[in-house]
């Protein structure tokens, strides 16, 4: 007989993959080359008068020309790895290694159009399965193979950057053939998924079933739900749908000790729950091979706009008044006063803003297209009851058409001769102006007379995060200017009360001031699960761990 259910849900005969295989990142820069694009003259032109901006007196380098170090894993090694994999699947050539070579913070890519490999592994390995995953990271612990566990690279925090010393070598465990939607459960709205996947993958495959995860961060195109899971990702629209943590109701794990299958229900009392020790791990407890995760039915509506406020005070009150009591939009984000300026909220038409003046808030509604209406409605009376200015449709769809275009501004950017970098925190609504300012200050302090622009992009009944976006004329020695502004931020952040990261996660960038924040006792409780999950040290050496 069949169970009550059972035929609303919907299991693959086999599991699908996306029609479309990923398309490599730029290996100098972000996404897709076709996209990126030279700044317009009169922008040039205002960054030189405003930040003394000039353009760098030598062009990046080519793939061809970057230098790598001479790979020292093993012969015996890397033939014990292909027995495993094939020989296709373990790569040793130059371009893999290239493109295997930290992540996507601005020192990244200063590094690499400098033409500077030398964080580069030895070789990539591409597992197809569970299995492999655990045998690689046997046959590595055995022998002292640093691993590095490589979704998207899209890191901004140095969370693909390990410590060499004291390893035979250093492979990349490239996830992207762990690209399958293997199950979907409709009853309970779970869906598992490999962690290869990326963002539109993902969201491809789950269309086939009228569903979504509404995970759309700003790294969306390029980053992997396995990436999402290792650094507690947290999407443009989680004021509706949460972060990404929020929809891991269980996964999968690799150890070089074995496996971890973790999540048996939503909510358990059995215990401390162990899958918040892998989320935010960042690869140094284990690999991810499996996740399952809540979905929702993919709305039948999406509607944005925008509204404007007199200052960011007031905006930021009226965010925190939707927060706490509702009716909360799916979108919800507030600029400063800078970046509201600057145009910032559309990337592809820097300084687009017609009006300096005020303070811009996007508001979006998705969903059931009479819920997404009436939601709409109410909030609206909400933002005009405390001084918003609705400003229609066309803030908010200029800012969804270009929603995943700043990276390619940074690059645009860094070309020009300008340091641009984001960073991001989050406080409680009370720390949140003492937060804002301190962080301010800081740059304004280490880097002399940056431009700064601010916004709060995730809201809770709590507090909000803050991020940041600095742009300053390039010095002598540009890695050393931001890496004193980026210690000058993090010791702000600590003192102000605020946590080192919302969403971007801890890497190397973060540790000291992580130590910090979490104390003594904290840093002794991530180095035992180190040394239990992973005793020889293998798993992304340097990152994450004080």
């Amino acid at each position: 007989m069949t169970p009550a259910g059972t035929a609303d849900r919907a299991v693959p005969e086999a599991p699908a993959t996306p029609v479309a295989a990923a398309e490599p990142m730029l290996w100098s820069g972000w996404g897709d080359p076709a996209r990126a694009a030279d700044l317009p003259e009169p922008v040039r032109k205002l960054l030189q008068d405003i930040l003394g901006v000039r353009a760098p007196e030598a062009p990046p380098v080519n793939l061809e020309e970057v230098r790598l170090p001479a790979a020292t894993l093993p012969a015996a090694v890397l033939a014990e790895l292909e027995s495993v994999l094939g020989a296709g699947n373990v790569r040793s050539g130059d371009e893999a290694r290239v493109r295997h070579t930290r992540g996507k913070s601005t020192p990244d890519l200063m590094r690499m159009r400098a033409g500077d490999g030398s964080d580069a592994p030895d070789a990539v390995l591409l597992p197809g399965s569970h299995d492999e995953v655990l045998e690689l990271l046997r046959i590595c612990a055995a022998h002292r193979v640093a691993v590095v566990p490589f979704g998207g690279g899209t890191s901004v925090v140095g969370g693909l950057t390990p410590a060499r010393e004291g390893h035979a070598g250093v492979v990349a465990l490239d996830l992207a053939r762990l690209n399958r939607l293997v199950s979907v459960d409709a009853e309970s709205m779970v869906a598992e998924l490999e962690p290869g996947l990326r963002g539109p993958q993902a969201e491809e495959l789950l269309a086939a079933h009228e569903l979504t995860l509404g995970h759309f961060p700003q790294s969306f195109e390029y980053a992997t739900l396995g990436g999402f899971a290792a650094a507690r990702s947290s999407g443009q629209a989680s004021a509706g749908y949460g972060r990404f943590d929020d929809m891991v109701v269980g996964m999968t794990v690799a150890t070089p000790r074995g496996t971890l299958d973790l999540g048996r229900a939503p909510k358990s009392a059995a215990g401390p729950d162990l899958r918040q020790v892998i989320l935010g791990s960042e690869g140094a407890f284990g690999v991810i091979t499996s996740l399952r995760l809540r979905v929702r039915r993919a709305p039948a509506v999406r509607i944005y706009e925008g509204w404007r406020f007199d200052s960011f005070a007031a905006g930021r009150a009226a965010l925190r008044r939707l927060a706490q009591d509702g009716p909360l939009p799916t979108v919800l984000r507030l600029s400063d006063e800078t970046e509201t300026m600057i145009g910032l909220a559309k990337p592809g038409e820097l300084g687009g803003m017609s009006s300096g003046a005020g303070c811009l808030v996007i508001a979006g509604y998705e969903g059931d297209p009479q819920e997404a209406a009436e939601r709409r409605e109410r909030a609206a009376a909400v933002l005009a009851g405390l001084g918003g200015t609705c400003l229609g449709a066309e803030p908010g769809e200029s800012w969804a058409h270009g929603r995943y275009s700043a990276p390619y501004l940074r690059d645009s950017l860094l070309a020009a001769g300008a340091t641009v970098e984001t960073l991001e925190t989050a406080g409680f609504w009370s720390a949140l102006p003492r937060l804002y300012d301190a962080v301010r200050l800081a740059l304004h302090g280490a880097l002399g007379s940056p431009l700064v622009m601010c916004h709060i992009s995730h809201v809770y009944g709590a507090g909000a995060s803050l991020y940041f976006t600095v742009v300053t004329a390039q010095s002598e020695d540009p890695l050393a200017q931001w890496e004193a502004a980026k210690r000058s931020v993090n010791e702000a952040i600590v003192a102000a009360g605020g946590t080192i990261s919302h969403h971007h996660g801890v890497g190397r960038d973060h540790r000291d001031a992580y130590a910090a924040e979490i104390g003594e006792l904290g840093v002794e409780i991530l180095r035992g699960i180190k040394e239990r999950l992973d005793p020889e040290g293998v798993l992304n050496p340097g990152v994450l761990i004080p």
